[in-house]
C-alpha cells in the first residue's frame, strides 16, 4: 500500500513539474530567409520572444513561397490561413491604402524621425485603423535605412531620360515615376535578377546596399544611382491574425511588441555597419556610383508631391497619417536644425 501511495504521489509530483507545452505558430515571411538584414529578421524576433516569454511560444518562420506567394501573405493572414507574416508594409497598397506611404514616402523622413513618429507621435494608432477591418493586428519590426535609387542599365541626365524606362519599383516612387513616362512594374524579390538580366525591365530598385548586394545585381547592371528619394526610410512588419492576436494574454502581445522594438534597434545598428562594406564591394565589380543630378530629384520631388496630394484626397486615413507625419517632421525638424554641425 505504501509503495503505491509512494508511486502514485510520485507521479503527482512528476505532472506538476513537467514544463508546459509551448504555443506553436507559423510565420511566413514575403522574403527569403537568405535575404541578409530583412531575411533573418522574423527569425531574430521570434527567438526574441521565444526568449522573453520563457518558451512559452514559440513561432516557426518560414521563407517566401512555402505556405503562399510573396504578394499573398496579407490575404492568408487576414483570412487566418497563415497565424501570422513578415512584410514591406507598402506591399499592401491596393488593400491599404496607406500602407503606401508607411512603406515609403517619397522625400519623406530620415529613420530617426520615422521611428519617433511611429511610437511617441501617433502613428501607428493612426495605421491599426486601416488594418482593422482586415482582421489584422500590425506590428513595425524593422526600420530599413535609407535606400539606394536604384540600378540602371541607362544613364539618368535629366527627368526625360525616365521616359519608356522600364523599371521594378514599388509605392508611391512608382507612381511618382510612371507621372514621368517610367513603365513601372513591382517583381517579387526572387524574380528581379533574372528580370534585370534578360531585359525584361531596364532598371530596379530594391533596398539598401546592404540587400542589393545579395541579390547580385552588380553583375547585369552598369550604374548604382543614388539617394533613394523614394525610400528614405521604410518599414517592415509583423502581421497578426486578429483572432490569434487577442489569443494571447496582454503580458504576451506586450512581449512581442517590445521584440519588434529590440529587432529595430539590432537591425539599425547592423544595417548602419555593413552599407560602406557593401558599396565597396560594388565599386569593386565595375558598377559607376553616381548621384542623381539635383533638377531630376526636383523633379522627382514635384511629382511624388503631387502624387500625395492626390492619394490623401481619395483615402481619408492616407490623409490623417500624411498630415500626422508632415507635422511631426516640421516639429521635430528644429532640433535637427540647432544640432546641425558645418563640414
Amino acid at each position: 500500500m505504501k509503495a503505491r501511495l509512494a508511486s502514485a504521489a510520485l507521479a503527482a509530483t512528476m505532472l506538476t513539474a513537467a514544463p508546459a507545452l509551448a504555443d506553436s505558430y507559423d510565420l511566413q515571411s514575403v522574403f527569403g530567409l537568405q535575404v541578409p538584414s530583412i531575411g533573418q529578421s522574423p527569425v531574430k524576433w521570434a527567438e526574441r520572444v521565444k526568449l522573453m516569454t520563457d518558451g512559452a511560444i514559440d513561432i516557426k518562420v518560414h521563407g517566401a513561397g512555402d505556405f503562399v506567394p510573396p504578394f499573398e501573405v496579407f490575404e492568408a493572414v487576414s483570412n487566418g490561413s497563415i497565424p501570422m507574416g513578415f512584410d514591406w508594409i507598402g506591399y499592401w497598397a491596393s488593400s491599404i491604402p496607406v500602407a503606401n506611404l508607411v512603406g515609403s514616402m517619397p522625400f519623406g523622413p530620415t529613420p530617426d524621425v520615422a521611428l519617433g513618429w511611429m511610437f511617441e507621435g501617433g502613428g501607428l494608432e493612426i495605421i491599426q485603423k486601416a488594418y482593422d477591418p482586415h482582421g489584422v493586428k500590425i506590428i513595425p519590426c524593422h526600420l530599413v535605412v535609407p535606400e539606394a535609387g536604384g540600378w540602371f542599365n541607362k544613364q539618368i541626365n535629366t527627368a526625360e531620360d525616365f521616359k519608356g524606362l522600364n523599371m521594378r519599383i514599388a509605392g508611391l516612387g512608382g507612381q511618382a515615376l510612371a507621372r514621368l513616362g517610367a513603365n513601372t512594374q513591382l517583381v517579387p524579390a526572387g524574380e528581379i535578377f533574372v528580370s534585370l538580366e534578360t531585359g525584361r525591365i531596364d532598371a530596379t530598385e530594391f533596398s539598401a546596399p546592404q540587400l542589393d548586394i545579395g541579390f547580385g545585381f552588380e553583375k547585369v547592371a552598369k550604374t548604382y544611382y543614388f539617394p533613394g528619394w523614394h525610400q528614405p526610410s521604410s518599414w517592415d512588419s509583423i502581421i497578426v491574425n486578429m483572432d490569434v492576436w487577442n489569443g494571447f494574454t496582454e503580458g504576451q502581445q506586450q512581449i512581442m511588441i517590445e521584440a519588434c522594438k529590440a529587432n529595430i534597434t539590432a537591425n539599425l545598428g547592423d544595417q548602419i555597419h555593413q552599407q560602406a562594406v557593401a558599396i565597396g564591394k560594388i565599386r569593386d565589380a565595375g558598377v559607376e556610383i553616381k548621384r542623381f543630378p539635383d533638377e531630376v530629384l526636383v523633379a522627382l520631388r514635384a511629382a511624388s508631391q503631387e502624387v500625395m496630394a492626390e492619394e490623401a484626397a481619395k483615402d481619408p486615413i492616407f490623409k490623417e497619417a500624411l498630415d500626422s507625419l508632415n507635422a511631426y517632421i516640421e516639429r521635430v525638424g528644429e532640433w535637427g536644425e540647432l544640432q546641425a554641425l558645418p563640414r
